[in-house]
């Protein structure tokens, strides 16, 4: 409705030079020249904005000087690594400035206009979410094989400093990803319908089973979790939460009024997952059997 009203309001204003140009800048830098007949569309002799091309040139520079935001996150001594703003397009801002310099004359210049992104995650709301320990749960792997190691490293690190708001469900796929040779992961041992076979991401299920038993006893609650077709030796029987990016998820939702803080590691053949809270909550912990070295 404003761009209609925008739209009606130039028309009526003196004829422009359209063959001038539009220089876009960011701090400075040019980023973008165009010529306003480029975005021109006859109207009883005064031009009209071509609203989707003016929409096409706001994606493109969206995508130029996109920064995502950082969130908070502490480091492996527990000390907090700061967050980092994040930057898009204040598309609203933007478009007033480009019909204003569109119906004028000559050369004009436009400093693209800034809006911040703030990460979900800042370092005042991570110093008040890492002091409860509620969960906890080791389980160990043979570094022997170490196209598997390499294979829980990696998911350990996806699923570390992941923080689940309240109400929110915690995807092990969604948080993960996909198990892929581009993002590093390795060919190692996987169950199939109770038979031992080879694929890309091998192992990952051991981080899935430990979150699993961590969170369990920390009282989330436990939305989505299968077993796999056969015992496996790294958890006690039925404490396993199979994985696959194409079949099981491992999903729980914080039934808490505070954020939950899922603190992992794997090193030297020992796989930890701890969850942490504020200390205003009081969990409802369930009682959870430990796995022996």
């Amino acid at each position: 409705m404003k761009t209609a009203l925008l739209s009606i309001l130039f028309v009526f204003l003196p004829q422009v030079d359209l063959p001038s140009q539009i220089n876009i800048t960011d701090q400075g830098k040019t980023l973008q020249t165009v010529e306003r007949q480029q975005f021109a569309i006859p109207y009883f002799g005064s031009p009209l904005l071509e609203r989707s091309k003016l929409g096409t040139l706001m994606n493109k520079i969206d995508q130029d000087i996109y920064e995502e935001p950082g969130d908070a996150t502490l480091s492996a001594d527990n000390k907090i690594i700061k967050e980092l703003p994040g930057k898009k397009l204040n598309r609203k801002r933007f478009k007033v400035m480009f019909y204003e310099a569109f119906y004028r004359k000559g050369r004009i210049t436009i400093q693209i206009p800034i809006q911040t992104i703030y990460p979900k995650v800042d370092s005042e709301l991570l110093d008040q979410i890492r002091v409860k320990k509620i969960g906890d749960y080791k389980t160990y792997y043979k570094t022997g094989n170490e196209e598997r190691s390499h294979n829980i490293t990696l998911a350990t690190e996806a699923i570390n400093n992941y923080v689940v708001f309240p109400g929110e469900t915690f995807s092990f796929n969604k948080v993960v990803g996909k198990r892929t040779k581009e993002k590093g992961y390795l060919p190692a041992p996987v169950i199939v319908k109770g038979e031992i076979a080879e694929d890309v991401g091998g192992g990952i299920c051991q981080v899935s089973s430990t979150l699993y038993n961590a969170v369990d006893q920390a009282g989330m609650e436990i939305v989505q979790r299968y077993s796999h077709s056969k015992s496996v030796p790294y958890v006690p029987p039925g404490r396993d939460a199979t994985v696959s990016w194409y079949g099981p998820d491992f999903k729980f939702k914080n039934k808490y009024k505070k954020p939950i803080l899922i603190r992992a590691k794997a090193e030297q053949g020992k796989m930890s997952v701890i969850i942490r809270t504020s200390e205003a909550i009081e969990p409802d912990s369930r009682e959870v059997p430990s796995v022996s070295k």
